[in-house]
């Protein structure tokens, strides 16, 4: 009798942590910004992707310019594999044009919106650039944070964004969902 009650008081403390995980993930509402050509870009064209890399990202910044090659990288390993990847930029000082050259110099092969406003980034409370937050086709928040855990390459141990991924990929939960995101502070109109 004691272990069967055992039993049930487990399956419903992992039934109530599997509602209560289901209620918490951050949704993220449908928007639309243009790109440095001027194309409006939404959110919700990208649903049929398995994963949306959303990367809000720097053109003067040393920390997210460092992660250059990387997003380069994971645009080729994961684009194939039915994820979008979607750079934003929301500095105020960074020009479209700017946006523009930066793109072609290094190679970026994924979209990238201007953010004139900070409309979203305040919406998603991004702070720092490189940062990062993939969502899901109902556009909730899988994983939220850095793309790894060191500015130098040559030092990094953990691959934190393609952890999130490959788990996504697979059909399975995100075990890190949430790590800090580190680099410049995005640079906003007040």
């Amino acid at each position: 009798m004691v272990r069967q009650l055992s039993i049930v008081l487990t399956a419903v403390v992992l039934l109530c942590s599997v509602l209560q995980s289901e209620e918490t993930k951050k949704k993220v509402s449908d928007f639309t910004l243009e790109d440095y050509n001027g194309a409006k870009h939404s959110l919700a064209d990208y649903k049929a992707s398995k994963a949306i890399v959303l990367m809000f990202i720097a053109t003067q910044c040393p920390v997210s310019n460092g992660y250059n090659g990387r997003m380069v990288e994971l645009y080729k390993d994961y684009s194939s594999k039915g994820v979008t990847l979607v750079g934003i930029n929301s500095n105020k000082q960074e020009s479209v044009e700017e946006v523009r050259n930066h793109s072609k110099e290094h190679g970026f092969e994924f979209t990238v919106l201007k953010d004139w406003n900070n409309t979203i980034a305040d919406k998603l409370q991004a702070t720092v650039t490189p940062e990062i937050y993939v969502l899901n086709s109902n556009l909730e928040v899988l994983y939220h944070g850095r793309i790894d855990d060191s500015q130098r390459e040559n030092r990094v141990s953990s691959k934190d964004l393609r952890a999130a991924l490959d788990k996504i990929l697979a059909g399975t939960d995100v075990e890190v969902s949430e790590t800090k995101a580190f680099g410049c502070s995005i640079k906003r109109i007040r």
